[in-house]
């Protein structure tokens, strides 16, 4: 759980064969389709079946804490992800990105940027923190982070509506403090991050495995594409959009799935 963490750019230094295997858009694939080679995570609860990277939590005692399958293969930066992805069961997954290690949880506990792939309407696709500043923006709503890490409404548009359990393309595109999550090619949250000591420019990819009720997390295609890196947008608070309101941090009735949560193991 502790290899050496090579920053994205070196990808094709990194693992043979990535630089040859670029599709048209400068993708490359980040599963191989037979096993979990450059991922690591618990191998009591992932595993490759029939060509889909799989991840059972069974109850609310296995995982005991939100446990995650990490990319060993470097650090992201800025970037775009693709992943195509299925949550059978009343729980919810999601995709890390510049994350880093939490040790407290395990030793597959993941902090940091999270696309939820939420069952909850509000929550699909929304923009967040795990382990450390909570929601940003939910599915609809795109938000802005003062210095001070105040948050700003700066504009809504209509929820992204799925079924989580079905296949879903999900999307993350980051580019210095400007991230942008789309489900199926329609954008539900971006978040601009200028705060400072909360935010983080790179880190840890990793896909969730969420405790308490039972669920199944599936993947079928994992891309990466890396951006050339741009500078972090400034904070200038004259050029909030008219309208713009600030908003406390949001919460949330659902912190499983869209029914009774599992109880945590005591």
């Amino acid at each position: 759980m502790k290899p050496i963490l090579l920053v994205i750019t070196s990808i094709a230094l990194i693992t043979p064969g990535f630089a040859q295997d670029k599709d048209a858009e400068g993708f490359v694939e980040l599963f191989n389709g037979k096993d979990l080679s450059g991922w690591d995570g618990d191998p009591k609860l992932w595993k490759v079946e029939e060509g889909l990277v799989t991840g059972i939590c069974t109850g609310p005692d296995s995982p005991v804490n939100n446990t995650f399958l990490i990319w060993r293969g470097g650090q992201v930066k800025d970037f775009e992800l693709k992943a195509t992805m299925r949550v059978i069961g009343d729980n919810n997954s999601g995709i890390q990105y510049r994350s880093r290690p939490l040790p407290e949880a395990g030793p597959w506990g993941i902090a940091g940027y999270q696309l939820d792939i939420h069952p909850a309407l509000e929550h699909t696709g929304m923009t967040y923190e795990e382990k450390g500043r909570g929601i940003f923006g939910l599915n609809g709503k795109n938000v802005l982070l003062d210095p001070e890490g105040t948050r700003w409404l700066t504009n809504e548009h209509e929820p992204v509506k799925v079924d989580v359990a079905q296949w879903n393309d999900y999307t993350i595109i980051a580019r210095g403090n400007h991230l942008i999550h789309q489900v199926n090619c329609q954008t539900t949250s971006e978040l601009v991050d200028h705060d400072a000591k909360g935010r983080t420019l790179e880190g840890l990819l990793a896909i969730q495995l969420h405790r308490g009720n039972a669920n199944t997390v599936q993947i079928k295609d994992l891309r990466l594409k890396v951006l050339k890196q741009v500078p972090v947008l400034p904070f200038d608070p004259t050029t909030l959009p008219a309208g713009a309101k600030k908003i406390e941090r949001p919460g949330t009735k659902n912190p499983q799935g869209t029914g009774p949560a599992a109880p945590a193991k005591k």
